[in-house]
Formats: C-alpha cells, sequence, structure tokens
C-alpha cells in the first residue's frame, strides 16, 4: 500500500491513483512488491530537522528516504518529501513542479530498491534509473 501525507505543508498530489500504480510497476520492474509505503509531504525546514535528528546532517535536500523493509523483496518505508526543494529544483532544471514531483518519488522508490547516489558512478546510474522509469509514466 503506497500512500500519501502531509505533514506541515499543504499539498495534494495530482492523479494519486495512477502514481501508486505506477510506482508498483517500477518497482516490480526491479524484482520487489510494495507493502507499506509511505511518502511524507513536508517543508524544508521539517525535512531539515529530520535530517539533523536521524542521520546527523545539517543540510537541506529535497528528499531522505528511511527503510523499514524486514522481507526480502518487499519494501517498506517511509520517504520524505520538501515540497519547496521539489519546486525549486523544478525552476532551476527548467521543469514542471509535478514532473520534478514525479522525479523525486522515483528517485525515493529507488533507493529502496538498492541504488544509492553517493558517488559520481551511483548518481549516473540513479539518473538513467530515474529516466527510465519516467518514460513509463503515462500522467503528467
Amino acid at each position: 500500500m503506497i500512500r500519501f501525507f502531509n505533514e506541515d505543508v499543504p499539498y495534494k498530489l495530482p492523479q494519486k491513483q495512477a502514481i501508486r500504480q505506477w510506482l508498483k510497476e517500477q518497482a516490480s520492474r526491479e524484482g520487489y512488491t510494495v507493502g507499506e509505503l509511505n511518502y511524507i509531504f513536508c517543508s524544508d525546514e521539517y525535512v531539515l530537522q529530520v535530517n539533523r535528528d536521524y542521520l546527523q546532517h545539517d543540510y537541506y535536500t529535497d528528499i531522505i528516504t528511511f527503510d523499514q523493509s524486514d522481507e526480502e523483496g518487499k519494501i517498506e518505508g517511509d520517504i520524505f518529501v520538501s515540497v519547496e526543494r521539489v519546486a525549486d529544483n523544478a525552476a532551476q532544471l527548467g521543469n514542471l513542479p509535478v514532473q520534478e514531483m514525479h522525479r523525486v518519488l522515483a528517485h525515493g522508490l529507488l533507493h529502496l530498491c538498492g541504488y544509492g547516489d553517493k558517488t559520481d558512478e551511483e548518481e549516473a546510474q540513479m539518473r538513467v534509473k530515474e529516466n527510465e522509469w519516467m518514460s513509463h509514466l503515462a500522467v503528467q
């Protein structure tokens, strides 16, 4: 089950059911099923505090992913998304905010599928997978 929550900002993800289906299908392509997966939309400040409290990082980021999986091949987790950071990134990259949000939703789930982004090589592979996943998205 994929759920979407708002923490401290109002955000309405368009076409939630289609996005849920797309995310499940992409996870399946990677060999995973999705159990409990929560996307929490929040502010920059909220994500910064999560980053400080749980990861001991003192910087803004668009997404933080926590893997709660206990079972091999089954994804469970919490993904915190800064709505403000996603909008800023969209503007800087020349993307529509909703397209950038879709990319970030995919990015978080890719982390739970085992993809990293700490090295240049991992980041390049992550971009390839994001683009591949985005090519399967039927909504805009």
